[in-house]
């Protein structure tokens, strides 16, 4: 069950698309280690539009996300990869079909 979620949208540097899309695949493995997190996903919204959609049943656990590794290395990285600063939206989950 997830009750609350992250929407990131982050647009790329010109020339550092590639880059964004290895730092999203790169995140993979540190939300793998997150209980909290029941769902992560790193998309791609057009050429230079990237972002993140994470869901968590509960805030705590979007709290922890937002303190852990991966929001850390997207903080640091994000004067190099991106033209603006990541746009980090709290959204509330209504709906959702997860597997299991």
């Amino acid at each position: 069950m997830v009750a609350v979620a992250l929407f990131v949208r982050l647009e790329a540097k010109p020339g550092k698309e590639k880059d964004v899309e290895d730092f999203l695949l790169s995140g993979l493995p540190l939300v793998m280690q997150e209980p909290a997190t029941t769902a992560w996903f790193g998309i791609r919204l057009g050429p230079t539009t990237f972002g993140i959609f994470d869901a968590f049943p509960d805030e705590a656990g979007r709290q922890a996300h937002l303190s852990g590794k991966v929001a850390a290395a997207l903080m640091a990285q994000a004067g190099e990869l991106f033209s603006e600063p990541p746009s980090i939206q709290r959204v509330d989950v209504l709906a959702a079909k997860l597997p299991g």
